[in-house]
């Protein structure tokens, strides 16, 4: 599975169902100890695969310190901050906050490593936002000045922020040639080691639920939504830069609220509508714009060509 657009539909089409799943979540179980448990058993998957295919599992601690980074970033504390901002405002609010990650990582990679900012990207990001703000629109015209919102938008984007930094982490663990499947191994058990923190800090009571939803839905989250969809962003970031990358933030929500459709009787309104054409154009715009030549050599040399199967010229 090394075709980008095949690694960018797998890591949306199963995040956009995840949002149905973690519903099966709330409600007896804590939800930051929810996510110790959905991403230390996605740890445990991952390591046994990676022996089965004598995948590299043994770094030093310089290298283990990088781990750690990109595990409390990319699986810890940047769920458990949305999970803890979905407690203040709605997810609609929460969804526009993290649709901003398509601006903070080429930012980001741009004062890390040098990466250029296209133009079709940031043309792009613009759209999708505004994509992603037209989709929640009627859910958005709900919200109020409150204490409690300014605190979830507050968490909601610090969250976003995490986020950038944990693919920002993902591409500096890659250029020193770290196994993309190793590294997700040790990332999310360091993610559930820093999700555990938080829920005790919080005084978080340990429980589980034994229903047969909570538990089908944390195989789920944990196997698909943790191991499959993060394997592919993760050999997306590989193939097509942190920056296009990101936008899987765009269309998850659009996928979403297509299986709303399906599931929960989600009624399309014109401004969802509107929101999701928005969304597709500025994929498309961003996603069709050529690699930039990064400043320093990426782990694989080969020259890639744009997401969506145009080839790039060789220089």
């Amino acid at each position: 599975m090394n075709n980008p657009a095949v690694l960018f539909a797998t890591a949306t089409l199963i995040w956009g169902s995840t949002w149905i799943a973690i519903t099966f979540q709330l409600g007896v179980v804590a939800p930051e100890v929810s996510v110790v448990y959905r991403f230390a058993l996605a740890s445990a998957i991952v390591f046994v695969w990676c022996a089965l295919h004598r995948h590299a599992l043994r770094f030093p601690l310089r290298v283990h310190a990088w781990l750690a980074a990109q595990g409390a970033t990319l699986y810890g504390l940047n769920y458990v901050g949305v999970y803890l901002a979905e407690r203040y405002v709605a997810s609609g609010l929460v969804a526009v906050a993290f649709s901003t990650m398509v601006f903070m990582v080429p930012i980001g990679s741009r004062l890390v490593f040098g990466t250029p900012l296209q133009p079709r990207v940031v043309l792009g990001a613009l759209l999708g936002v505004a994509g992603i703000a037209s989709l929640f629109l009627p859910e958005l015209s709900t919200v109020t000045a409150r204490g409690a919102t300014a605190i979830g938008v507050a968490l909601a984007l610090g969250s976003t922020v995490i986020a950038s930094i944990g693919n920002l982490v993902v591409v500096r663990m890659q250029r020193e040639r770290i196994p993309v499947m190793s590294a997700i191994a040790w990332g999310m058990g360091y993610g559930a080691a820093t999700a555990a923190v938080g829920a005790w800090l919080s005084d978080s009571g340990w429980s589980f639920d034994t229903e047969l939803a909570y538990v089908a839905s944390l195989v789920y989250l944990s196997v698909l939504g943790s191991v499959i969809a993060f394997g592919a962003y993760l050999h997306l970031i590989e193939k097509v830069g942190a920056e296009r990358a990101s936008f899987t933030a765009v269309l998850i929500p659009v996928v979403a609220m297509a299986l709303s459709t399906l599931f929960e009787d989600y009624h399309w309104t014109a401004s969802g509508a509107i929101g999701a054409a928005l969304a597709f154009v500025g994929n498309y715009i961003a996603l069709t714009a050529r690699r930039p030549r990064p400043v320093t050599p990426p782990i694989n040399s080969e020259n890639q060509g744009p997401l969506l199967g145009q080839a790039a010229p060789r220089e």
